[in-house]
């Protein structure tokens, strides 16, 4: 996929994107919203033709101890034949213990344990889908007092060990900044260059906790300026790729959120329609 803008496809958004084919840079699913057999889903294979996708997970659970759960995995594995995505993400979290599922993106100690039981899902994922993953860094609210490594520390060692990418999102690099009192800019120190493979954009909430701000990664509004900001670094550093404005509550018309991919388009070099095969 070439470096260029895109918007994550939501519900209320469908029927207009598939009435209009709006120009854009491509499009990004979560896979847990099509793996049935939905009138939603046949739309999204008929927009295949038209568009390049991605394809982000929520709930594969990549840090999970008692390793991934095979049935869901199935069925990830099914869409992500059938509609042939560029690019398949996953996140640096937990959400399932027991066979329970969590409603959340839960942290993980940054030990060496940890990584061994992340290193076992993600070559499992990989050799399942017979592709490399993107792995999503997670914005954070608290940090285990036992990690023994940076969270960037333990991105570039679990690419080694695997062979995996790096989705950097840019929000949440500045929401765990803001929250655990670190600098947004030396956390990407150290990361690998070649093994980043998309970048995302989102806004997120402020919240008081007993007269302290915490930010709350809820993407519902515009890209804020400090994420802009470090967004501009991290090009500078590390160079255009494919980059998703995602926008999942209190969801605008869709032309802003083509907007603000247009913006993300102008801040990687490119207009975010450059690459679009939408008439």
């Amino acid at each position: 996929m070439q470096p260029v803008a895109g918007i994550g496809l939501r519900s209320p958004h469908l029927a207009e994107i598939a009435r209009d084919r709006p120009a854009t840079g491509f499009l990004e699913i979560h896979a847990e919203n099509y793996l049935g057999n939905s009138p939603a889903h046949r739309i999204v294979e008929r927009l295949r033709e038209d568009y390049e996708f991605s394809v982000h997970a929520v709930g594969l659970s990549l840090g999970s101890v008692d390793g991934l759960d095979e049935a869901h995995l199935d069925r990830v594995v099914a869409l992500i034949h059938r509609l042939e995505p560029t690019l398949v993400s996953d996140h640096l979290s937990w959400s399932l213990a027991d066979g329970r599922y969590f409603n959340d993106l839960l942290p993980l100690p940054y030990t060496e344990e940890a990584l061994q039981v992340v290193e076992r899902n993600v070559h499992h994922l990989q050799e399942r889908l017979g592709r490399r993953v993107l792995v999503e860094n997670p914005s954070c609210y608290l940090a285990f007092a036992h990690s023994t490594l940076s969270e960037p520390e333990f991105l570039a060692e679990l690419t080694r060990r695997t062979g995996c990418g790096l989705l950097l999102d840019a929000n949440n690099i500045v929401v765990t900044a803001h929250n655990l009192r670190l600098d947004a800019r030396a956390w990407l120190q150290g990361l690998p260059p070649a093994a980043i493979g998309q970048y995302h954009l989102a806004g997120h909430a402020v919240n008081d906790a007993d007269g302290e701000p915490v930010l709350i990664d809820d993407h519902g509004s515009r890209v804020g300026e400090g994420v802009w900001s470090l967004f501009g670094e991290i090009v500078r550093r590390y160079g255009p790729r494919p980059t998703l404005v995602e926008w999942d509550t209190d969801l605008p018309a869709l032309d802003v959120l083509l907007d603000e991919a247009r913006q993300a388009g102008r801040a990687l070099g490119v207009e975010a329609e450059a690459n679009a095969r939408a008439a």
